[in-house]
């Protein structure tokens, strides 16, 4: 790979992860790890056009009607596709379905720029996690495969260990910390060949002492109370915390037009 090379465009597609939960900015709205990729690579390139595509909560199935085609029209240089995760937290989650959708995004989106990045997803350590990871590492192994078949680039979150620590998660447990997000950008943008602006960002964070049992289990409580009893809520529903939400970032301008 060519070391700094030079990109005009980015398509991101996605869901959470993508949009920029939980990097809450002042104006309420997020930021992520999309966005500061883009500002990296637009500080590089006069006229680099972004767009963001990703909506919260959205299934792999979802990806696929509603952003794919819409990215691989832009016929942007870079494209970034990470999905089906949220389709592995299901109670009942059919991974050959995950799997083939995943697949018929990745053979769309790939002819159409000249780099497509996939992402083996961060996940943070935890009892949660436990239950869901045989599914996740399947997952992940079809993002090997696909990139292998395609020419596509896997930036491998899940394998730094930086990004397990719990004090890299917000309080829902489910998304990034500022600073997570930093890291993935880090991650993404060397994978793209640049130099690094950070070259420990999967170093782990320096030891602190862990909060006491009372704390955590205030925290527990909170935590239960404010997001999983909701999540829970939408799911039995079959509602989307997504549902209704347009594309963060939907036409493919120049950054300094959307920042």
């Amino acid at each position: 790979m060519d070391t700094n090379p030079t990109y005009s465009s980015l398509v991101a597609v996605g869901d959470s992860f993508t949009e920029g939960m939980s990097d809450l900015l002042p104006d309420g709205t997020y930021r992520g790890w999309a966005d500061l990729l883009a500002a990296r690579m637009a500080a590089r390139t006069p006229g680099f056009r972004y767009a963001n595509l990703a909506v919260r909560g959205k299934l792999i199935r979802q990806i696929v009607d509603e952003q794919v085609d819409v990215a691989a029209a832009m016929q942007a240089d870079v494209v970034t596709l990470v999905g089906g995760l949220n389709d592995t937290l299901r109670p009942k989650c059919d991974m050959g379905r995950v799997r083939g959708l995943l697949e018929e995004a990745v053979e769309k989106l790939a002819p159409s720029c000249k780099q497509l990045v996939l992402m083996r997803s961060p996940g943070r350590r935890g009892p949660v996690l436990e239950r869901f990871r045989p599914r996740m590492e399947e997952l992940f192994a079809c993002v090997d495969e696909l990139a292998a078949r395609h020419g596509a680039i896997v930036v491998d979150l899940y394998g730094a260990p930086s990004l397990a620590d719990p004090r890299l998660w917000d309080v829902d447990r489910l998304h990034l910390t500022a600073e997570g997000h930093r890291r993935v950008a880090e991650a993404v943008w060397q994978g793209l060949g640049h130099e690094p602006e950070d070259p420990e960002w999967s170093t782990p964070m320096p030891a602190t002492l862990p909060p006491g049992w009372v704390m955590r289990r205030a925290a527990d409580v909170r935590f239960a109370r404010q997001h999983l009893l909701p999540w829970i809520g939408r799911r039995l529903t079959g509602r989307s915390s997504g549902d209704g939400l347009p594309p963060k970032r939907p036409e493919l301008l120049p950054y300094e037009d959307l920042a």
